[in-house]
């Protein structure tokens, strides 16, 4: 367990290390911020710093350390890696930048400090793009926890109006309205704190579980270096999105503004943005840990985890409770597999009432403002997840995108993040490099995925299995991430150049 536990050392030590070097080049000082200067009362509220730590920390985890994490421990300890660097160089950074830029431009939303920086064009493409994900969102995670509840319920023996998907669905559906439309401290600052505390509960039950119990071991990186996918998945770039939220997340970026309006002082953003997301790498690291210890391995392969996802991966959850924390782990996974869905999904409604408010410039001091924009949003979803709860509406094609589209954001909000450091006379690299390395990820992993350019470019074997053109896609990876680095390097020299004129 010696490269787990280097690995945690090593997550802890980079918040108080590059976290702080982060926190000094933004340069957080003694200004007003939004939440005191504007305070309306409703999305504009001063909160304390713990409240805004775990508050932020449910926005950005829910269950995406659990899931992404799971999935990634199909390659085998390689994973920790990803998680513990990925944290910390690129996901701390994104989730930094994303919450402080919006704290200096009154709590924007991230369509429209993406267009200050990036201009336009891109501040459009962002516009749609987020409020399209955040509805998406959602809607799926209406739709996924009413599935677990009924599931819960017929276990239980219970029978009628208790047991149907639809009875399950409008009431989550109204809980969001709730949520979506009053005070962010009304539901939002209250209930999240408990939920973000189970949530590291949940993850502390496993690793102790996992260290008392002999028949456990986590193994090395060093021993297994290479890749265990039982379907000879690539590690590159499908690990790196497949973990997803439990390393860097686009998701994070429109969640970081609801905190941004929320805090009495700048100097809060290096534990409440970066302090998050560092937590959410443990919790994720923890979870790799446990879906590479507790399954069985055959030559080489992770089938057994393969196997326990096979099943859904909230049923995986509850079988990691059970073996490592018996009736308690149970009792936990109910709680999470059920509502921190629910705690992602009504900020994500949330936070696609405020990116239209930005957008249209609608002012959401009042009722009835708030309910222009709450009641278009809540409805479209709404109309989504009863149509798919009915079988009319099937968009699990377009979720098979959202990892892709998420890292997407996350590459675009980096390089908007460079070229605001640039304009600050700052050092852009710490946001540049790691918007060079995710330009690269999203773009291999788009021409070799099924369900994008891989399944015009990829072939299949006799036995069904997927060969992938990787011959094709790492060049072009690499030279895309290229071409952007270049792209953004001539647009600091064009400026540059057009100051001195």
């Amino acid at each position: 367990m010696i490269s787990f536990l280097l690995c945690l050392a090593i997550l802890v030590g980079g918040y108080f290390v590059y976290g702080k070097i982060v926190d000094n080049t933004f340069g957080p000082d003694d200004r007003e911020t939004p939440a005191v200067r504007i305070n309306d009362g409703v999305d504009y509220v001063v909160m304390p710093q713990w409240k805004l730590f775990l508050v932020q920390l449910l926005n950005i985890a829910g269950l995406g350390p659990i899931f992404g994490a799971m999935q990634g421990a199909l390659w085998g300890p390689v994973v920790f890696l990803w998680i513990t660097f990925g944290t910390i160089f690129a996901g701390g950074v994104h989730d930094y930048f994303s919450g402080m830029m919006s704290e200096r431009n009154d709590g924007a939303s991230i369509a429209e400090i993406t267009g200050k920086y990036l201009g336009p064009v891109m501040q459009n493409v962002m516009r749609v793009f987020s409020v399209v994900l955040l509805i998406m969102v959602g809607t799926v995670f209406a739709v996924g926890p009413a599935g677990l509840i009924v599931e819960l319920c017929s276990q239980s023996g219970v029978s009628g109006v208790m047991t149907s998907l639809l009875f399950w669905l409008v009431i989550i559906l109204t809980y969001y309205f709730i949520a979506t439309f009053i005070s962010i401290d009304a539901v939002i600052g209250k209930i999240y704190p408990v939920f973000g505390i189970c949530l590291i509960i949940m993850a502390i039950g496993v690793i102790f579980g996992i260290f008392t119990n002999p028949a456990y071991t986590i193994p090395e990186i060093w021993d297994h270096f290479g890749s265990m996918h039982p379907s000879g998945t690539p590690i590159w770039s499908f690990m790196f999105i497949t973990v997803a939220c439990g390393a860097i997340s686009g998701f994070h970026s429109t969640q970081s503004p609801l905190m941004a309006r929320c805090m009495k002082s700048e100097k809060q953003g290096h534990f409440v943005f970066y302090g998050a997301m560092v937590c959410e790498g443990v919790i994720a690291l923890i979870w790799a840990a446990a879906g590479c210890s507790l399954y069985e391995v055959t030559d080489g392969l992770n089938t057994g985890l393969a196997q326990a996802l096979a099943m859904g991966q909230s049923k995986a959850i509850y079988d990691v409770c059970s073996k490592t924390m018996g009736g308690v782990g149970i009792a936990l996974a109910m709680i999470g597999v059920v509502v921190c869905p629910i705690t992602s999904g009504d900020t994500a409604f949330r936070s696609a009432r405020l990116t239209l408010a930005d957008w249209f410039k609608i002012d959401q001091d009042s009722y009835g403002n708030r309910l222009k924009l709450c009641i278009p949003v809540l409805g479209v979803g709404a109309f989504l997840g009863i149509g798919n709860a009915l079988g009319f509406i099937n968009y699990t094609v377009i979720w098979r995108y959202f990892s892709w589209t998420n890292q997407t954001l996350a590459m675009i909000v980096l390089w908007a993040a460079s070229m605001y450091l640039f304009k600050e006379k700052k050092n852009y690299w710490i946001t540049a490099v790691p918007a060079t390395f995710m330009s690269a990820v999203s773009a291999t992993y788009f021409v070799l995925a099924p369900e994008c350019l891989g399944g015009l470019l990829n072939h299949k074997t006799a036995e069904g299995a997927i060969v992938y053109n990787t011959a094709v896609a790492y060049p072009v990876g690499i030279l895309f991430a290229i071409a952007m680095l270049a792209l953004f390097l001539y647009a600091t020299k064009k400026q540059t150049v057009k100051k001195t004129a």
